[in-house]
């Protein structure tokens, strides 16, 4: 199948998330975004594209044991379906990132068709799966180019505050880019406000502000700030697998209601039955 066939029914949503600052709850929407649809009973992949690693530590993967990896499908063009590794939540594999991919962004710069190295290694997974999540670094290089390129929209998480305007008004402009010269079906999925403290009045302030400017972009699903969500990763799992009833895992399931809804699909009851 062609990359360029979007008519087929079987071929996978592939969802970049971005947003360049650091600190934004990016990682852990993406984890539990994925977590949320698996669990809609969509057949899901996460792809962690940060040298951090966030996303393969916070699905219990250990940085020691992560040989098949993101980083020779990007730089070696090797297969994409050997470096897929089963995570612990039924439905969704995940590639993971490892300590190499610290260097790829400059032995990309070298290489044939250097930003368009990932959607390429992609293209045999599209019918494998319902939803492609690409958990990007925190900059706007050639691993985030690469994640850019290859997707069909961007989730945007935003943090409620101050300078959350400023910062989104620079993916923006990046994203408009991008689709320009380099993937022309690059849409905004949505902007998920990250994060949200109701007892705070800026939060409030902020999430009119990006309502008003963005409009129906901006998902009205807010993620609370809730300690369930923060302790997680700390236990190798999605806030859903650690605590299915606190206020982060139902915002998450909530979320990916709202997604499958965006996307045209009756979104399921959720399945909770996970380990």
């Amino acid at each position: 199948m062609s990359w360029a066939d979007n008519e087929s029914p079987t071929r996978a949503r592939v969802l970049a998330v971005a947003n360049q600052k650091g600190g934004v709850g990016k990682t852990t929407t993406a984890i539990n975004l994925a977590t949320a649809l698996a669990a809609c009973r969509k057949r899901v992949l996460i792809i962690d594209m940060d040298p951090q690693g966030n996303a393969s530590t916070g699905l219990g993967l250990d940085p020691r044991h992560r040989a098949h990896n993101i980083y020779p499908v990007l730089v070696e063009a090797t297969d994409a379906s050997a470096a897929i590794t089963e995570s612990p939540v039924p439905g969704m594999d995940v590639i993971p990132a490892s300590v190499d991919l610290s260097g790829a962004e400059l032995e990309l710069v070298g290489l044939d068709r250097r930003e368009f190295r990932l959607r390429d290694s992609l293209e045999p997974l599209l019918q494998r799966y319902d939803y492609i999540l690409i958990d990007c670094p925190p900059a706007l290089g050639l691993l985030t180019l690469n994640a850019l390129v290859a997707a069909d929209s961007v989730l945007v998480p935003l943090q409620a505050e101050f300078y959350a305007l400023e910062g989104l008004t620079h993916l923006l402009n990046t994203l408009e880019r991008v689709k320009r010269g380099l993937n022309p079906r690059l849409t905004i999925q949505g902007i998920v406000l990250t994060m949200f403290d109701r007892r705070n009045n800026l939060c409030d302030m902020v999430a009119a502000d990006v309502r008003a400017h963005l409009g129906g972009k901006v998902y009205d699903t807010v993620i609370p700030r809730n300690v369930r969500v923060s302790e997680a990763p700390s236990h190798g799992k999605p806030v859903l697998l650690y605590d299915i009833r606190c206020a982060g895992s139902q915002a998450y399931i909530h979320l990916a209601g709202e997604m499958l809804r965006r996307e045209g699909e009756v979104a399921p009851q959720v399945s909770v039955a996970m380990p």
